[in-house]
């Protein structure tokens, strides 16, 4: 089976920080960027790290974007290099491409050239702010606009309770995609499951319903 290839776009915090978790993670990677110094330091954990100051189309072919499976473009803050550069790796033909955004006018011009959008400065200034808060929520994914993927530690409101007597699904609009307990991870969500206090939920649905799940503890 051919190994994935992935691609990044600019070495800044998210860019550089998504490199070296897919280095780590034992994946084959092409990096580039337009500092010596990034890409010197990328040098030390891949051999394709590549200086590129023109992201042109002819310039992203002769370092062999065009083989990667999935690219990242991490550049959102240069809004008119990150269109022109996600356009360019999506007409080389990449299957995957997945573009950063600042802004949610940067991103509904990059879903319309066929990308993915994730808002990582959002997102983290989200998690962030609900462990400020003392938030039930432990760790929260978009999967786009409206729907993400959510753990939620329970609290003593439930102990006890089974799945069919919550009834998320009724009451919130939510369906249970796992349950740890005692650090025990299971995904056969049946009826009869007892729930603890301890325990987690990763719930999945929209955004407003897994808000309201989470203040039907507090």
């Amino acid at each position: 089976m051919k190994n994935e290839i992935y691609g990044i776009i600019g070495l800044g915090r998210f860019g550089e920080a998504l490199a070296k978790s897919l280095t780590a993670d034992g994946k084959e990677i092409i990096v580039l960027d337009n500092s010596p110094e990034k890409i010197n330091e990328a040098a030390e954990y891949t051999e394709n790290a590549f200086l590129i100051d023109k992201l042109s189309k002819e310039n992203l072919k002769k370092v062999g974007i065009q083989n990667c499976d999935t690219v990242v473009v991490c550049i959102g803050e240069l809004v008119d290099k990150s269109i022109l550069t996600t356009l360019n790796v999506i007409e080389l033909g990449v299957k995957r491409v997945i573009a950063k955004a600042t802004s949610e006018e940067q991103g509904s011009v990059l879903e319309k050239l066929g990308a993915e959008v994730v808002y990582p400065e959002k997102d983290m200034a989200e998690r962030v702010a609900k462990k400020l808060c003392g938030s039930n929520v432990l760790e929260y994914i978009y999967l786009n606009d409206e729907i993400g993927v959510s753990e939620i530690k329970l609290s003593e409101k439930i102990n006890g309770e089974t799945v069919e007597k919550l009834n998320i699904r009724k009451k919130f609009g939510l369906n249970i995609i796992a349950l740890e307990h005692n650090k025990d991870i299971t995904i056969e969500i049946t009826p009869d499951l007892i729930l603890g206090s301890d325990d987690i939920l990763t719930v999945v649905g929209r955004k407003e319903n897994i808000e309201k799940f989470e203040k039907y503890f507090s």
